[in-house]
């Protein structure tokens, strides 16, 4: 791993998110991933009204920011970039998140059952090399998501069983057991995962670092 001047970077992911990790892996980047805790509710609340692509991109920012509290202990060691992300599904002119609850995810699924929707996906990268808080730069990528319109009652209950819509935007995947439902996008398809590769490519290089110089798989 090389920056343009020949010095190590590394990529600090600020999340959890399998889908994000797996597919930062799939194209050659190991991250290290730093759980980020942030109120999401408090700060789009906070934030007064915000259009999807600006709060998917306020809340990419504050996860990538909060991981460099020094009170949290993680900033003095990092050294490299740090990447926060956020998404949320758009439908009908309603925006949503994670549905958490089985009851809400099938719905949802029962609304959008035929119809399509945009998948907004935030990203913010920060400068930290040498422990040093430096540039920032974000971005938004988006995808349009048709759904199956003869997708049977039984298999929304069935799809809901196995938790997996239930921590996801949208509640739906197009990596795992979601896909099926899933008839065409419309877009940049790494959106629907939560993690565009090109935008990401875009950003870094932004920050004068070889996206080549990131591959360590």
């Amino acid at each position: 791993m090389v920056t343009s001047d020949g010095a190590p970077v590394r990529l600090y992911l600020a999340s959890t998110s399998p889908a994000r990790l797996a597919t930062l892996r799939a194209v050659g980047i190991d991250p290290i991933t730093i759980p980020s805790r942030v109120d999401e509710e408090a700060a789009v609340a906070a934030a007064g009204p915000l259009t999807a692509a600006e709060m998917v991109q306020l809340l990419a920012r504050l996860k990538a920011e909060a991981i460099l509290d020094p009170t949290l202990g993680h900033a003095a060691q990092l050294d490299g970039l740090v990447l926060g992300g956020d998404s949320a599904f758009e439908i009908d002119g309603q925006v949503f998140g994670k549905p958490h609850l089985p009851e809400i995810a099938r719905e949802r699924w029962l609304a959008q059952r035929g119809h399509s929707g945009v998948l907004h996906s935030g990203h913010w990268l920060i400068d930290a090399r040498h422990g040093l808080v430096g540039q920032a730069i974000g971005g938004v990528a988006e995808a349009r998501v048709h759904f199956a319109d003869d997708i049977t009652d039984a298999e929304i209950d069935a799809y809901i069983t196995t938790g997996e819509p239930l921590e996801v935007a949208g509640a739906f995947t197009i990596d795992s057991k979601g896909a099926g439902f899933i008839e065409r996008i419309e877009g940049d398809p790494h959106a629907v995962v939560g993690l565009s590769v090109p935008l990401l490519r875009k950003l870094v290089r932004a920050l004068g670092v070889e996206w080549t110089g990131l591959w360590n798989v």
